[in-house]
């Protein structure tokens, strides 16, 4: 599965570097890491919610998850202050490889009625950021173990100084923005 990243030495730098006119192999923008979050609202009702949200993740990412925690007690969502809110993972190197071009070829083309990711979802610093709404669109999950259809956050972190750069780069990866 080291696709991605092969295809990134051989075909992506040489098209960056002559896109954006660097100088240097360094300047060439690259993914740093991909960060997926799965939030729970449900935790309070149903505990056993945690555990079958760090079982999908770490079974989509073959990471083992690690459990977020409230920094800030709310009363008006009874919300105290070191809850379990949610769960995330941080891939990076060859997992990171994976599961992006997973998410590319494999995940995303599931959706239904799916004509492509938004190009509006970038932060200004070279960051993108994408929802799904349920994790059924990974061919590892089975939908008879599914109790519940959970979202999550997936953010892809870059290297490079500008979202025109980004967005290159991604697309470049293989990922599917919309015209």
């Amino acid at each position: 599965m080291e696709v991605l990243r092969e295809q990134y030495q051989k075909e992506i730098i040489p098209a960056l570097m002559k896109k954006f006119n660097y100088k240097s192999i360094m300047e060439v923008p690259k993914l740093e890491k991909i960060v997926i979050n799965i939030g729970l609202g449900d935790i309070r009702d149903n505990p056993k919610s945690l555990d079958n949200a760090i079982n999908d993740l770490s079974i989509i990412t073959g990471q083992k998850p690690v459990v977020t925690k409230a920094k800030k007690s709310i009363a008006a969502f009874k919300l105290r202050e070191g809850a379990n809110v949610g769960c995330k993972v941080t891939l990076r190197s060859g997992k990171m490889y994976d599961f992006a071009y997973k998410l590319f070829n494999v995940a995303l083309p599931r959706v239904r009625d799916f004509r492509g990711v938004s190009p509006d979802s970038f932060d200004g610093r070279g960051n993108y950021s994408m929802g799904i709404k349920e994790q059924l669109i990974f061919p590892e999950i089975e939908y008879d173990k599914v109790d519940k259809l959970r979202g999550m956050d997936i953010i892809f972190v870059t290297t490079a100084k500008s979202d025109e750069e980004a967005k290159e780069l991604l697309t470049l990866l293989g990922m599917p923005f919309k015209n």
